[in-house]
C-alpha cells in the first residue's frame, strides 16, 4: 500500500510526499483503514481533509471506517461529508473501457496485424524496408496494446495510422499477413468478434481514424488530471461537464445516430452516469474548488450545472452556495479557536447593529455639548441607518469581477497575492485546491518499487524498501533541501510540531499484484 500526502504551504507552493510504502496482509476495508491510521499516528497527522482512492468496493469501506475513527477522535472536518474523493482518471478508464466493448472489428484487425509483424525480427526488418519504399523516414516502431489499458490501445492505433500506406505495401511482400488475418486464430482465445477477423480494408482505416481522434480527447484529459505538482481540483467539475456534453452531443446527433462513435458514446454514458449522473454521486468539493478559482466562481459552476442537469441547475447551484456558506463558517470557527477571540471578532461577519448602538450612545454624549453636537449626533444616526450589512469575505470575493482567462494564469500566485484581503477564504483555498483528483501520484510509486525490488534485491526487508522509496521521493520533491547549519530554526519548529496548521489530503492506492 502506498500513501502520498498533498498540501499547499504558507508560500503557496504545492507539495507531494510519499509517507508510506508497505506490504499489507489483507485487502479488507477495515484492515486497510487500521493500516492507514497507524501511518497517520506515526507521522502525527490529525488534520486530514480528503482521501483519494480508486473505485474499488473495499476502498469505500476503508474510507467509511476512517471517517468513523476521525469522528470518534473529534477530527472529522464537516463530519466527513467530503472525505471520500474518487480517482477521476480511474473513472475515465472505466468509462472508456465500456465504450470500447462495442468497438468495430477494425481495431481487432489492426491489433492482429501489428502483433503478426512484431512476432518476428525478420518481419520487422521487412516492414522497415516497406517504410523506405513509400518514403516514410520514421524512427518510430509499431506498438502493441494491452487489452486492459485503453490508453495503450489509443497509442497503438495512433501509431498504426502513421503507417497506413506501409501496411498496404507490406501485404504485397508478405502474403503471410493476409493468411494470418483471415485464417489463423490467436492462441489467446477468441474475443467477442472472434479471433479470425479478416483482411484490413480501407473502411477499417476510416474507422480507426475516427476512434483514435475520439480517444485522443480522453487521453489528453487523463494526462491533464493526473498531475500532482500543480492544481487539478479547480478544473475537476468543468472537465466532467465537458465530457458529459460531448457524449450527449454524439448520442443525440442525427447524422451520427447509427454511427460507430454514437454506439461507443451510448455505452460510455451508462458508466458515466453511474459515477457522475447526479450531484449526489459527486463529492461537493469538486464544485467548491471551481468556485475558489477566481476565473470561474459561480458563473461557471451555475452554467455547468445547467448544461448537465437542465432545469435542475439553479436549484443545485443554490445547494452548492449553501454548502459553501457552511464550509466557510466552519473555517471562521476553526481559525477563531486557533488564533484567539481577538482575531475571531475581526473574522466573523457582523451587522451594524452593535455599531449603531455605539454610535447612538456616543451621539448622546456629544449632544450635551451644544447645538453643534446635536447636528453631529443626528448625522451619525443618519449614517448608521443608511449603512448596509457588512459583507463577509466570501460575499466580497464572489461580488468581485472574475479574473480574465489566460494560459499563464497561476491560481496559487493569485491566492498568495490576495490572501491578505481574504485570510479565512485563503485558508479554505489552501485545503481545497490541494486535493488531487487522481491517484496516479501513488500508483507511480509501484514502478519505483519494481526497480528497487529486482531479482538481485529481493531479500530487502519491507522496512528498508519503504525507506528507499520514501527517501527517493522526498529528495526529488524538495527543491530547497534543508541545510542543518542554516535552517536550524526550521528544524526546531518541525521537531516541536509547530508547522501543523495545514490540512493534509491523502492518496491511498493498494496494489493487489
Amino acid at each position: 500500500m502506498c500513501i502520498t500526502a498533498h498540501w499547499i504551504d504558507n508560500e503557496w507552493i504545492m507539495h507531494k510526499r510519499i509517507i508510506n510504502f508497505c506490504p499489507i496482509s489483507s485487502h479488507k476495508g477495515e484492515d486497510m483503514a487500521n493500516e492507514i491510521m497507524k501511518c497517520l499516528r506515526d507521522w502525527g497527522l490529525d488534520k486530514i481533509f480528503t482521501i483519494t482512492v480508486d473505485n474499488v468496493s473495499s476502498n469505500d469501506v476503508t474510507v467509511k471506517e476512517l471517517s468513523k475513527i476521525f469522528t470518534k477522535r473529534g477530527i472529522n472536518f464537516m463530519n466527513g461529508e467530503h472525505l471520500h474523493v474518487r480517482c477521476m482518471a480511474h473513472i475515465l478508464n472505466l468509462v472508456v473501457q465500456d465504450g470500447l466493448k462495442v468497438s468495430a472489428v477494425s481495431i481487432e484487425r489492426v491489433r492482429k496485424a501489428v502483433k503478426y509483424i512484431r512476432l518476428s525480427p525478420a518481419r520487422c526488418k521487412r516492414f522497415q524496408e516497406c517504410c523506405e519504399d513509400v518514403d516514410i523516414n520514421c524512427k518510430k516502431s509499431l506498438c502493441l496494446d494491452v487489452s486492459t489499458r485503453w490508453n495503450s490501445t489509443y497509442l497503438m492505433l495512433n501509431r498504426a495510422i502513421e503507417f497506413e500506406n506501409v501496411f498496404s505495401s507490406y501485404v504485397a511482400r508478405d502474403i503471410g499477413l493476409l493468411h494470418y488475418l483471415q485464417f489463423v486464430e490467436d492462441e489467446d482465445g477468441k474475443d467477442e468478434h472472434g479471433s479470425v477477423v479478416g483482411a484490413l480494408l480501407s473502411d477499417d482505416w476510416d474507422n480507426v481514424r475516427k476512434i483514435a481522434n475520439f480517444l485522443q480527447i480522453f487521453y489528453d484529459l487523463t494526462r491533464e488530471v493526473s498531475g500532482s505538482h500543480y492544481v487539478t481540483a479547480n478544473s475537476h467539475f468543468l472537465k466532467i461537464c465537458e465530457v458529459s456534453c460531448y457524449l450527449k452531443q454524439l448520442i443525440s446527433s442525427e447524422e451520427d445516430k447509427d454511427d460507430l462513435l454514437g454506439k461507443i458514446a451510448s455505452n460510455m454514458r451508462e458508466k458515466f452516469d453511474k459515477y457522475w449522473g447526479t450531484p449526489k454521486k459527486m463529492n461537493k468539493m469538486i464544485f467548491i474548488s471551481c468556485v475558489l478559482d477566481p476565473r470561474h466562481k459561480f458563473v461557471s459552476v451555475g452554467f455547468a450545472l445547467q448544461m448537465m442537469f437542465g432545469k435542475e441547475g439553479p436549484i443545485l447551484e443554490n445547494g452548492v452556495r449553501d454548502y459553501m456558506d457552511l464550509l466557510f463558517g466552519e473555517y471562521v470557527k476553526s481559525l477563531s479557536k486557533d488564533k484567539g477571540s481577538q482575531h475571531s471578532s475581526s473574522l466573523s461577519s457582523s451587522s451594524f447593529e452593535n455599531s449603531s448602538s455605539l454610535l447612538s450612545s456616543s451621539g448622546s454624549s456629544v449632544q450635551s455639548i451644544g447645538c453643534l453636537g446635536t447636528f453631529m449626533g443626528d448625522l451619525m444616526k443618519h449614517k448608521a441607518e443608511n449603512t448596509t450589512t457588512v459583507k463577509t469575505e466570501l460575499q466580497k470575493y464572489l461580488a468581485e469581477e472574475n479574473e480574465v482567462e489566460s494560459k499563464n494564469f497561476n491560481i496559487l500566485s493569485w491566492w498568495k497575492i490576495n490572501s491578505p484581503r481574504f485570510p479565512v477564504l485563503a485558508e479554505m483555498a489552501r485545503d481545497v485546491l490541494a486535493i488531487p483528483i487522481s491517484s496516479v501520484a501513488s500508483e507511480c510509486a509501484f514502478s519505483t518499487g519494481g526497480l528497487i525490488l529486482d531479482s538481485f534485491r529481493s531479500s530487502l526487508t519491507p522496512k528498508l524498501v519503504q525507506t528507499l522509496v520514501c527517501l527517493q521521493d522526498w529528495i526529488r520533491s524538495d527543491a530547497r533541501p534543508i541545510s542543518v547549519e542554516e535552517d536550524i530554526d526550521v528544524l526546531e519548529q518541525l521537531e516541536q510540531g509547530k508547522d501543523i496548521l495545514i490540512r493534509i489530503v491523502l492518496i491511498v492506492i493498494v496494489n493487489s499484484h
